[in-house]
């Protein structure tokens, strides 16, 4: 299956940008946890109810070993950190939480492999296609209690 885009102008005034047409990847619908658990359990001997209880357990785990500073990686995957977005200060001594750290978040890092040739590619896009996203392909995203 392909990954899907649609093109969109750059309405930007004054930049190297405006006016070009880019693409841009449209999700064809959100699949969530107890989904993806069906899934799996599908493909392997793993009930749903296990699968998901180790999710929701990783979840929880990386959250907390995230927040003491540790990058968590999964193979195969990638690597999670907190990154922190802050305004500068004049000095060092200027500088405080209060008024320089303005937000914190997740930066992913996918894995990355590497060819004989010495050319880079990120493992979970190896034969990636790409393709323009046909009219009304777009479903609604399934809504669940989950």
């Amino acid at each position: 299956m392909p990954v899907f885009y649609r093109l969109h102008q750059d309405q930007s005034v004054g930049t190297k940008r405006s006016g070009k047409w880019y693409a841009r990847m449209v999700p064809t619908s959100t699949i969530n946890t107890k989904q993806l658990a069906a899934i799996m359990q599908r493909n392997c001997t793993v009930k749903v109810s296990d699968i998901r209880a180790v999710i929701e357990e990783m979840i929880e785990t990386m959250r907390d070993q995230l927040q003491d500073s540790k990058r968590v990686k999964l193979d195969g995957f990638g690597s999670f950190k907190i990154g922190i977005n802050c305004k500068g200060a004049r000095s060092a001594k200027a500088f405080t939480v209060t008024d320089n750290i303005k937000d914190v978040h997740i930066v992913f890092t996918p894995e990355r492999s590497t060819d004989s040739a010495g050319n880079h590619s990120k493992t979970f896009l190896e034969s990636v296609a790409v393709q323009e996203l046909p009219e009304n392909k777009v479903e609604k995203d399934v809504q669940s209690g989950d």
